[in-house]
């Protein structure tokens, strides 16, 4: 009686959904307040090997160049005509880290806005990075890594990648520091990636449950408000311990995402269909034109005929009738597409009629 009951058990356990999978609240919210900030600025890179920019039909390249030497003391003769083949003027973007403070590097990418032909083997020079303020944030210089190779000779070119648009690894020193607002109030804000209700109040609950009844509060679908503690070494402690707790998330709405360019759809696991039934055949239309050459004998004293006639050809293939029963899941959908031999080109037009009729339980996305 003992080994039945353990097998009822056993079997009752198999039987059961499986647990939701749990993610930590790091991976489905951020922190308000701590970001990363865009930086930007204006450079110039020299030491090309006569791959710079043509001064010609890039006059700012000159003026920058002209500017800087008048900065080192250096003055031109009025109407010098500079035929520069080693420069090129590029933007320089960076991502400032948040909390980033003073002394400390960043990458860079440097991008070429003129028409050189690569950057590969030159140096930016020092290089103000700006932010939305206005305010310099950063410092760049250093030699450009570009990752790509290219060959000219006798009018012939080979181009291996992109060459115009190169990095610099740790080529930007912060100058400034991002003031933070992080615990003011003694409280800080968390904010879903996405909006979702559920979710939220998941993780009041799963804050609550660890910390004490009234330390979180869910502000709307997607911004919960948690109590901190006033000390900052005692905050990032308590913030280390939030970001690390587990919440089940909602399941995803059902979604279909297609892009009409290439072709490509996507679905994601909640998509599931009405009873309905599909068909679908492909048509071609071909439209052509065949000549005929009318030779005549050669004492017959008539002359060759070139004539072209049209033909129109009509193809239409056996399409298949598809039965798909209510509440499919996503491997019969995809099941019952390759049963009538769609393309991904002709998914783009069944789901739109899917849509359409009712039958597709889904948000229908095209990019």
């Amino acid at each position: 009686m003992h080994k039945i009951l353990s097998a009822i058990g056993l079997c009752a356990a198999m039987l059961l959904p499986q647990l939701a999978h749990a993610d930590r609240i790091k991976d489905l919210a951020s922190i308000a307040g701590v970001r990363q900030n865009q930086l930007m600025g204006y450079g110039i890179v020299v030491g090309l090997d006569g791959t710079g920019d043509q001064t010609t039909q890039t006059p700012f390249t000159v003026q920058s160049i002209v500017s800087m030497l008048q900065q080192m003391g250096v003055s031109l003769p009025p109407g010098t005509n500079l035929q520069l083949k080693n420069v090129a003027a590029v933007t320089v973007t960076a991502s400032l880290p948040a909390f980033a403070q003073p002394g400390q590097t960043m990458d860079i990418t440097v991008s070429s806005i003129g028409n050189a032909k690569s950057l590969r083997g030159g140096t930016l020079l020092m290089t103000p990075l700006k932010g939305a303020d206005g305010q310099i944030y950063g410092m760049a210089q250093g030699n450009v890594l570009v990752g790509g190779v290219g060959a000219a000779a006798g009018g012939a070119q080979v181009q291996v990648n992109h060459l115009s648009v190169g990095k610099i690894s740790g080529g930007a020193t912060v100058e400034r520091a991002v003031a933070s607002n992080l615990g003011e109030n003694n409280q800080i804000r968390l904010e879903l990636k996405e909006t979702d209700f559920q979710t939220v109040s998941r993780m009041v609950e799963a804050i609550n449950s660890h910390f004490g009844p009234g330390i979180a509060t869910a502000l709307d679908g997607r911004v919960v408000r948690v109590m901190s503690p006033s000390s900052s070494d005692q905050r990032v402690s308590f913030i280390g311990i939030l970001e690390g707790l587990e919440v089940n998330p909602a399941k995803v709405a059902a979604k279909v995402i297609m892009n009409a360019r290439t072709g490509s759809v996507v679905m994601n696991q909640a998509v599931t269909l009405d009873t309905c039934a599909i068909s679908h055949g492909n048509l071609s239309v071909s439209v052509g034109m065949d000549t005929e050459v009318s030779q005549p004998n050669s004492r017959s004293g008539g002359q060759t005929v070139v004539t072209q006639t049209p033909s129109v050809e009509i193809k239409k293939e056996p399409g298949k009738v598809i039965m798909v029963k209510g509440g499919a899941s996503l491997s019969e959908v995809v099941k019952a597409m390759n049963a009538i031999g769609a393309t991904p080109q002709d998914l783009l037009a069944i789901l739109q009629a899917l849509k359409a009729a009712g039958s597709l339980r889904a948000e229908l996305e095209i990019i």
